[in-house]
């Protein structure tokens, strides 16, 4: 939300503020990396001296605070990897899924082209392949198609599309500019996949997207409570941590824009 300049200024400070935050720590990481706003980093100064840093984290800009996540058993969650520390120092790379992910995705029965639902099929596997240490493969691939089949894609179907990751896992993809003119059509099964071999394919690339979605026969998947309406409302204190709880006859909106 907000300006399309607002993420790479956000970037910029952010920059700016972990490279003085280092600059002026007492005891510095041996390693810093960040993605956005987590961030991964390996100290080797003791548990003590760390909360020392964390705080020296937090007193640099009371708007910008920072939690902490410790290893648990050698074991510490990055983003989508799970990165365990071995008894010789070094790291093993896995996939890593949240205790709450539910292994929901794209069912292969939903009304969407045939390259998309591979899609689905393909991303989960290239990715397993390009973070997974190569001793965790065989058990994150076994994984991922028990996990697929659930979402109804045919076990064939799986295995093919690993074989052939697996097989140009070390190739280069040449990075050639796609001058084609794109085409994007509303996905009907029989109608719209045979219109798209009517174009030539060294001239259109033709991109299929749903033909309606969830979102627009649910409009409003919550109750709201519309500004127009009469109901009870809560207004906060700005001043302290009391708030005031009252009924309007009259709409909820016009009372909010009044003086509390």
């Amino acid at each position: 939300m907000g300006s399309p300049l607002s993420p790479a200024i956000a970037n910029i400070y952010v920059d700016d503020f972990e490279t003085k935050a280092l600059e002026t720590a007492d005891l510095k990481p041996k390693c810093w990396f960040r993605y956005v706003d987590d961030i991964f980093i390996i100290w080797p100064h003791g548990l003590q001296d760390l909360d020392g840093f964390l705080s020296h984290l937090n007193g640099i800009n009371n708007s910008i605070q920072f939690t902490m996540e410790l290893e648990t058993n050698n074991s510490l969650p990055f983003l989508d990897l799970l990165i365990t520390r071995n008894n010789d120092n070094n790291f093993n790379y896995s996939v890593y899924r949240k205790p709450t992910h539910t292994n929901r995705y794209l069912n292969a029965n939903s009304h969407h082209h045939p390259t998309q639902l591979n899609s689905v099929m393909k991303t989960l596997i290239v990715r397993s392949l390009r973070l997974t240490e190569k001793q965790n493969q065989n058990y994150e691939l076994n994984n991922l198609k028990i996990i697929l089949q659930q979402n109804g894609y045919k076990l064939h179907q799986i295995n093919n599309i690993i074989r052939k990751n697996l097989r140009h896992k070390h190739s280069e993809k040449n990075n050639v500019n796609d001058d084609r003119r794109v085409l994007i059509l509303h996905y009907l099964k029989g109608v719209t996949d045979k219109i798209a071999r009517k174009f030539p394919k060294n001239e259109f690339r033709v991109v299929f997207k749903p033909y309606r979605t969830l979102s627009q026969f649910i409009r409003t998947p919550k109750d709201t409570i519309p500004g127009e309406s009469q109901g009870v409302y809560e207004i906060q204190c700005c001043d302290c941590s009391q708030s005031y709880v009252g009924q309007s006859n009259r709409r909820i909106s016009a009372r909010a824009n009044e003086p509390n």
